[in-house]
């Protein structure tokens, strides 16, 4: 078959032009080149590209190059499937830590539990991550590398370096399962940085939120319910029920049952991930009643924007109008615990479970499957009446050792 006759053959099928050479047309008419040969006892077909993309004259050279391969012992498919793997397995190795911060937070993203966790990702992949490691390719990423990066914070922020450092961790964990780099992780702790690094304990003092002594709450609470904001209303709900702050300026209407006088928080507007009932006491129910006369959306404790919640400025700005700014809203959960554990005889898992906190043993976190929430209940009530009774009088009103053992029972 002549060279002009390979090359504008127009019937489905295949033709031969010498040499193993042959071009293909496939029934819609795409033509291509294809080389022919014998490897190894088997036929096999090699694409050499389109006719649109080579000349017969380029064919017949590819086609050539082929077939001295094949007269070497090479066969010419899997070589070139090598050499695409080669450059393949060269560019993922000059991939930068930075695009795999990005794609990392794009693969997770998904299951964090909300768009304040992955905020914070994005800000410290941006903030603390990139100005050292950014365009470092990942397989260069080194202990010197992490270093410069954590070692700065690890005294002045002890706990964001740490941060820093297990995110750091993650990143180059799932690049080496991605293949994008091999190795052990420079940025381990257990064996590895806890060598070099100071333990953060030692660093510097835990910093509590601040907390009101259980013995004040009295004078607070009669000052807090003078005043007639939904600020006001928010923090006595956050005291009443010990809860997050974040979980009540986040609370919607949809999970209050007001008949068994309860609110269930959803798993992902909770720390641990698991949704957690909370018992309303009357004094709760009563907020809950107030801010249901004057509903106004989706938020029981709706923002100034439309459509937002309140935000944590503004509980944060009640308490320095009430000259209160050495404390925090979360810091009632402190008074609370407190309370529970020097005034009353409820266990410490009830107090524990109240406050949504994980148990750590994992052999008693097996063995207790439940929520103790009917005692809960109990405990919430005897809080609230605690409250209650020192904020009509001004002072605190201790429970009488027989109301103490009644509550725990």
């Amino acid at each position: 078959m002549t060279a002009r006759r390979v090359a504008t053959e127009k019937r489905p099928g295949t033709f031969a032009d010498g040499g193993g050479l042959y071009l293909q047309v496939a029934p819609g008419g795409t033509k291509s080149w294809i080389f022919r040969y014998q490897f190894a006892g088997r036929r096999r077909d090699m694409g050499l590209g389109s006719v649109n993309a080579f000349t017969l004259a380029e064919a017949r050279e590819r086609a050539t190059d082929a077939f001295r391969q094949v007269a070497r012992g090479i066969d010419p498919i899997d070589a070139r499937l090598a050499a695409g793997l080669a450059t393949s397995t060269a560019a993922a190795r000059t991939i930068t830590f930075g695009a795999c911060a990005q794609r990392y937070i794009d693969a997770h993203q998904a299951g964090w539990r909300n768009e304040k966790h992955r905020y914070q990702w994005r800000q410290t992949v941006d903030s603390y991550m990139k100005p050292f490691l950014g365009n470092v390719p990942v397989q260069a990423v080194d202990v010197g590398l992490v270093m410069q990066a954590i070692e700065p914070l690890w005294t002045a922020k002890p706990e964001t370096a740490s941060r820093v450092r297990g995110r750091i961790e993650s990143i180059l964990d799932w690049a080496t399962a991605r293949g994008f780099r091999q190795g052990e992780n420079p940025a381990r702790w257990r064996g590895h940085l806890e060598n070099l690094l100071p333990k953060k304990s030692k660093v510097r003092r835990v910093e509590h939120y601040a907390a009101l002594p259980y013995a004040e709450i009295a004078g607070f609470l009669a000052e807090l319910r003078q005043r007639d904001s939904i600020a006001a209303r928010a923090l006595e709900f956050v005291i009443l029920t010990a809860a997050r702050t974040g979980e009540v300026l986040g609370a919607r209407w949809n999970e209050f049952n007001i008949k068994e006088c309860l609110w269930t928080v959803p798993a992902e507007r909770m720390k641990a991930g698991k949704e957690h009932r909370v018992p309303l006491s009357k004094e709760a129910m009563a907020i809950v009643d107030a801010m249901a006369a004057n509903r106004t959306g989706d938020y029981v404790f709706p923002g100034a924007s439309e459509g937002r919640p309140l935000s944590n400025m503004a509980l944060l700005m009640l308490l320095r109008r009430m000259s209160r700014g050495d404390l925090t809203a979360h810091g009632f959960r402190s008074t609370f615990r407190d309370w529970a554990a020097e005034r009353t005889a409820f266990p410490a898992e009830v107090a524990e479970m109240a406050l949504a906190h994980t148990v750590a043993d994992r052999v008693e976190a097996a063995y207790r499957r439940g929520d103790l929430f009917d005692k809960r209940r109990q405990l919430a009530a005897a809080w609230a009446r605690f409250c209650q009774m020192a904020s009509e009088t001004g002072q605190v009103v201790p429970l009488r050792p027989s109301q103490e053992a009644s509550a725990g029972s």
